[in-house]
């Protein structure tokens, strides 16, 4: 059950980091320099931290690396790091958080079960519930913008 804090955390970050890095771009006056300060924080979390942990725990060596599995990571990462370039650019050419973000986390959820099931296909029939979720998850982003606060 780990696992269920550790997704609560994700989605608690990734909650606030639409509004966080809009106002950060409005406050530096540029896209560009919001950017910057995403790849540094990418940089200090996502390569401090593993290499210690991986030196702490003796894997740093080259033993258990391969190359797909190192190529896919990084293109995960690749993808990670587009997606903040989009939401900058989306913030950029006037798209407020309040409207980007439920695009971008409504849309990603539906995305992300279309692929996981073209990379790892189903073994059963799909539950026509499924289709329905993905309505659901229209109509609930759709209400979200249509029914959110002026500010």
């Amino acid at each position: 059950m780990l696992w269920v804090m550790f997704a609560i955390g994700a989605a608690l970050s990734w909650g606030v980091y639409g509004a966080m890095l809009h106002q950060g771009q409005v406050k530096l006056g540029s896209p560009l320099r919001a950017l910057l300060c995403v790849g540094v924080a990418y940089f200090l979390i996502g390569v401090i931290v593993p290499v210690l942990m991986l030196a702490s725990q003796g894997q740093l060596g080259a033993q258990g690396w391969n190359t797909f599995g190192a190529t896919t990571a990084t293109a995960a990462g690749a993808l990670g790091a587009i997606g903040a370039v989009c939401i900058i650019l989306a913030f950029k050419n006037q798209g407020a958080p309040a409207y980007v973000m439920p695009l971008v986390f409504g849309g990603a959820p539906v995305i992300n079960v279309l692929v996981t099931m073209l990379l790892h296909p189903p073994k059963n029939s799909i539950n026509p519930l499924l289709y329905v979720g993905f309505l659901l998850v229209v109509l609930g982003a759709s209400m979200v913008l249509y029914f959110k606060p002026q500010s």
